[in-house]
C-alpha cells in the first residue's frame, strides 16, 4: 500500500534527534513557556522573516487571536467584513465568525485553486477591513494585485499559512507577506508537531504583545489580566519537536517538489486536470490536488490498486450545517472543486518508485 502520508516513517527519519528533544524537556521539569518556546519562536520568526512569532495551541487559535487582537486594538469592530476564499478549509472562516466579524466569500480561480484576485474588488464595501488569503494546498495565494487592493482600501492583509510553511513569493516567505499570519503545526503539515500546535507571525509589536496576552488568559503580567483571554499556549514538548523538524523543512519541501514535478511531467490522462504549475518557490506541495469529474471512481480505482488518496474537502463551507444560513448561496467554481478534488500521495518520505506507480495507474484510468 502506498500511503497518502506515513507519519511513522516521517518521525523515524529524525527519531534520534526528536527523542533527545523530548527527553530534554522531560528532564528539565519545565513544560510550559520555557526555553524551548523561546528557541522555536526565535528560530521560526527568523525562518519566516518576521520580527515576532508567538506560539499558540493550534492553527485555528492563531487566526482567531489575530482578529481578536485587531478588535482589542480598536482596528476592527463587530460587523466588519473580512474577504476570504469560498473554497477554503472551514478554520479560516471559523476564525472570522468567532470574532463577530462577517466573512465575505469570494470564488477561487479554477486554474490556480486560490482566491481570484480579479473578483476581490467587487466584494469590497465600506465595512471591509481585511482580506484573509489562504495558501491552500501549499500554493502561494498572494499576488501584487491583492497587495495593491489592501493599500488602496486600507485593509489588513492576513495570511492563513497553515499549509505553506517555507513557501515564497519573490524571495519573501509566506507568513511575512501580510500584516499577520496564522500557522498550523498539525502533525500532517509540512512542519508538523506531535499533536496540536500553532503560531502567529507578524512585524507589528502591538499585535504580537496583544496576542501573547490573549493566549495566556489575557495576562501580560502574572495574575494581572488586561483582556478576557483564553488558554492557548504552545507546550514545551511541541516547541522542541518543531525546532528539530524546522532544520529539515527546506530539504523536505524540496523532495515534495521533486515528486510534484514528476507528477506534472508524466500524468497524461485527459480525465484528470492538474492545477497551473507554479514555480517551485511558490509551492511547497502540502497537498497535490487534481480535479476529476469521476473523482470517486478514480479514488476507488487507485485504492483497489494499492494507492491511498484523500479528498480536500468534500463539502464547501457554505454548504456546512454550521453555516446553514448560507445554504442558498451559489459558488459554482468552489462547488466544482469540492466535488472533483482528489489529493494524491506526496510527502518528504515518498519514493520516486511510488510516484511512478501512482502516475502509471492514473494514466491507465478509463
Amino acid at each position: 500500500m502506498i500511503k497518502f502520508l506515513d507519519l511513522k516513517v516521517v518521525t523515524d527519519s529524525h527519531a534520534k534527534e526528536l527523542q533527545e528533544a523530548v527527553n530534554r524537556v522531560v528532564d528539565s521539569g519545565w513544560y510550559l513557556q520555557g526555553n524551548e518556546n523561546k528557541s522555536f519562536e526565535m528560530n521560526y520568526a527568523n525562518f519566516i522573516g518576521t520580527s515576532y512569532c508567538i506560539g499558540v495551541g493550534n492553527g485555528l487559535d492563531a487566526l482567531i487571536w489575530i482578529y481578536r487582537a485587531y478588535m482589542e486594538l480598536g482596528i476592527m469592530k463587530p460587523g466588519d467584513e473580512v474577504i476570504v476564499p469560498a473554497n477554503t478549509y472551514i478554520a479560516s472562516i471559523l476564525a472570522i465568525t468567532e470574532n463577530d466579524l462577517v466573512p465575505v466569500l469570494v470564488e477561487p480561480n479554477i486554474d490556480t485553486l486560490e482566491i481570484d484576485d480579479e473578483k476581490i474588488e467587487k466584494a469590497i464595501t465600506s465595512k471591509t477591513k481585511s482580506i484573509l488569503i489562504v495558501h491552500l494546498y501549499g500554493r502561494c495565494a498572494y499576488t501584487s494585485k491583492i497587495s495593491e487592493l489592501c493599500k488602496k482600501y486600507n485593509l489588513k492583509l492576513v495570511e492563513d499559512n497553515a499549509q505553506a510553511h517555507g513557501c515564497e513569493y519573490d524571495g519573501i516567505r509566506t507568513g511575512a507577506l501580510g500584516d499577520a499570519a496564522g500557522h498550523s503545526f498539525y502533525p500532517g503539515k509540512n512542519l508538523g508537531a506531535f499533536g496540536d500546535a500553532g503560531a502567529v507571525t507578524t512585524n507589528d509589536k502591538n499585535v504580537a504583545d496583544c496576542i501573547r496576552a490573549l493566549a495566556n488568559y489575557g495576562s501580560q503580567k502574572k495574575y494581572v489580566f488586561k483582556y478576557k483571554g483564553k488558554n492557548s499556549r504552545l507546550d514545551e514538548i511541541q516547541a522542541a519537536v518543531l525546532d528539530v523538524k524546522l532544520r529539515y523543512l527546506v530539504a523536505d519541501n524540496k523532495h515534495r517538489q521533486e515528486i510534484a514535478n514528476y507528477y506534472y511531467e508524466n500524468i497524461d490522462n485527459k480525465k484528470v486536470k492538474l492545477p497551473v504549475h507554479f514555480k517551485d518557490e511558490n509551492n511547497v506541495y502540502h497537498i497535490f490536488p487534481v480535479l476529476c469529474s469521476q473523482r470517486d471512481e478514480l479514488q476507488h480505482y487507485l485504492l483497489e490498486n494499492g494507492v491511498q488518496t484523500l479528498i480536500h474537502y468534500p463539502i464547501p463551507p457554505h454548504k456546512q450545517e454550521c453555516y446553514k444560513e448560507w445554504g442558498d448561496f451559489s459558488f459554482p467554481i468552489s462547488e466544482r472543486i469540492h466535488m472533483e478534488e482528489l489529493s494524491l500521495p506526496i510527502s518528504p518520505v515518498m519514493s520516486m518508485k511510488d510516484a511512478e506507480i501512482v502516475v502509471s495507474l492514473i494514466n491507465s484510468f478509463k
